[in-house]
């Protein structure tokens, strides 16, 4: 039987793990970098192949125009949703998008679905060569605030990597999992996820009976549009105002620069969570160099009012579960912008309590969603998770007002109905038009689907319509609607306004399948492109040392050639080639290697010898 995997799809990067049968221990699976993270970025070849991951990260900085990063900020939304965006991001929307956005990478278009998809498939890819066998299935895990649109784009993502979505689950809650607070602690758990591009906070019942655990999430609230990236974007704009100031240079235009100086600021940001100061310098066009000092509190001055905008939905999950901050037991933190010292002493102030961090905040939701994972696949019947719908689901009535029919925070599954009538004399028709969010008119709401149900001429106030909600496991909604009197009834599953439709699904893993041999020519093109270009740089680093100097004469003339042989190779995408040219120029320089591994030994055991004298 193929194997079934927990994936973090997330904004900056993404995971994939499972649960160790020997030891029932969640792990994460790395990567051929070494590394179980993922960065969630993109990359389109000249030649046509994709790029996933660090080697497409790399790419940020050479190719801008054919890489995109934090795409899941663009899941399940229309272009009028994306405008902030578009001003901090570097995306080319294809100016003839409508329902669903494609986003421009060189010369293609592709959906937000497609370009995760690749990520996904990316991280298929990492467990497979892991097992040695298939993998098929999954859980993976959503912002706790996404609506029904962005749930159904991460299915769809899903499906065109191949894998079938055993379940969406919210990431807060996948973190609770992680952490098996069951184990530990019966009560009520927070959960504090702030990411790369979105910010959940979510209260969580924790119940023992004698049937097994219960995992019942009170409440959930957020933004999803609030992460670790306003923190980056943030600096990147004092950094960039600071540049103009004392240079009179504009790096906004200069992608390539921009993202060089994205990097540097990343890199500060790490550098404050661990010690009281950090300096940026960074070289300019002109030939200066724009140094900037960065102390802890002026730096945690600068990002305050980011922080302190988490704190509102944190406050509103509260009152939503009806709790106060010293009623909770325990708190998690999750996400990698969770390491801010400034984050974890607010979090520590507003609940009393020193908030968990024993996991890697990076790993935590998707050895959740391993956890999961595993639940299903063995089918384990002593644990239940029950979800909360994010946001209230109802219709439009009479006036262009809305009837909520299952309230946000609902536990689902979740099943309700209402009696309507009409409004006016001899409708023949009723208009259903099914909406998300809070607000009292319809107008003001996310509107998800509309469809219509005939009915017999009548007097206003005589027929009876029965509308029926439906949310299944992963949050998706079906709609029914009945007339009791004729039973006339019409039935759909909401087909949210930016999801992709079953046909564009269906033309996508046809080209899945028609290119697969191609893709799979291409990936190892991409492999043996990389290993090749860290050779070089090994070797270049080889011939720089002292030692060097012993190689003969024929020794460097063959090096040399070996090197301009595998450097032309890898202009090419003949990856057997590529290959034969990694041998040759690991066979070339077998004495070099040598020479600098006998030096360090050398080098070693003459300060053993200082130190024993």
């Amino acid at each position: 039987m193929a194997r079934t995997v927990g994936i973090d799809l997330g904004t900056t990067n993404s995971l994939v793990a499972y649960v160790d049968p020997q030891t029932g221990e969640p792990k994460c699976i790395s990567g051929p970098n070494g590394s179980s993270l993922c960065p969630s970025v993109v990359s389109l070849d000249p030649d046509g192949s994709i790029v996933v991951g660090e080697p497409a990260r790399r790419r940020l900085l050479t190719q801008p125009e054919r890489t995109v990063y934090s795409v899941k900020r663009l899941m399940g939304r229309g272009v009028a949703d994306i405008q902030d965006e578009l001003k901090l991001f570097p995306f080319r929307i294809d100016p003839t998008s409508k329902n669903v956005i494609r986003v421009r990478l060189g010369d293609k278009f592709f959906t937000a679905p497609e370009i995760s998809s690749f990520i996904l498939r990316e991280l298929k890819n990492w467990a497979e060569a892991h097992f040695g066998e298939s993998v098929d299935r999954a859980v993976i895990t959503v912002p706790a605030y996404f609506n029904d649109a962005q749930r159904q784009a991460t299915k769809d993502a899903g499906k065109l990597a191949g894998l079938e979505v055993l379940r969406l689950v919210n990431e807060p809650t996948a973190a609770a999992l992680a952490y098996g607070l069951h184990e530990k602690q019966r009560g009520h758990v927070a959960v504090y996820d702030l990411g790369g591009g979105t910010f959940d906070i979510s209260v969580l019942k924790l119940i023992s009976t004698a049937e097994g655990d219960i995992y019942q999430v009170l409440s959930t609230n957020g933004d999803t549009h609030l992460g670790g990236d306003d923190i980056d974007n943030l600096l990147l704009a004092f950094v960039h105002q600071r540049i103009l100031q004392q240079h009179s240079i504009d790096i906004s235009p200069l992608s390539e620069l921009a993202q060089e100086l994205r990097k540097e600021i990343i890199s500060i940001k790490h550098q404050i969570s661990e010690k009281e100061s950090a300096t940026l310098r960074f070289p300019l066009p002109n030939g200066a160099v724009f140094v900037q000092e960065f102390e802890r509190p002026a730096f945690e001055a600068l990002i305050r009012p980011i922080v302190d905008r988490t704190m509102g939905p944190v406050r509103q999950a509260l009152a939503d579960a009806k709790l106060k901050p010293g009623e909770i037991e325990e708190v998690v933190l999750v996400g990698g912008a969770t390491r801010t010292p400034l984050i974890r002493r607010t979090v520590q102030e507003y609940f009393g309590r020193k908030p968990h961090t024993e996991l890697n905040p990076d790993e935590v939701v998707a050895l959740g969603a391993a956890v999961q994972a595993n639940i299903l696949e063995r089918g384990v019947s002593n644990m239940l998770l029950l979800d909360v719908t994010p946001l209230s689901l109802g219709i439009e009535t009479y006036g262009g007002t809305v009837a909520k029919v299952i309230p946000r925070n609902s536990t689902i599954p979740a099943s309700a109905q209402e009696l309507y009538t009409t409004g006016v004399d001899n409708q023949t028709g009723i208009d259903i038009h099914v909406l998300q969010g809070e607000r009292e008119l319809a107008k003001d709401c996310r509107s998800l689907a509309r469809f219509n149900l005939k009915v017999p001429p009548a007097p206003a106030g005589l027929p009876r319509i029965e509308v029926r909600f439906l949310i299944d496991a992963n949050g998706i909604l079906q709609v029914g609607a009945k007339d009791t009197r004729t039973g006339e009834q019409r039935t759909i599953e909401v087909q949210p306004s930016y999801g992709i439709s079953d046909t564009e699904i269906e033309r996508m893993l046809e080209e899945s399948i028609e290119y697969a041999e191609q893709d799979f020519a291409e990936r190892q093109a991409i492999e043996a492109r990389t290993e090749a270009e860290t050779i070089l740089t090994a070797t270049q680093k080889a011939l720089g040392t002292p030692q060097a100097a012993d190689l003969s004469r024929e020794e460097r003339e063959t090096i040399d050639a070996a090197v301009a042989a595998l450097k032309e190779s890898v202009t090419g995408s003949d990856y057997k080639l590529m290959r034969k040219r990694i041998d040759e120029l690991n066979n070339a320089t077998m004495h070099l290697a040598e020479l600098v591994m006998n030096s360090a030994v050398s080098t070693a055991l003459q300060g053993r010898k200082l130190a024993e004298v």
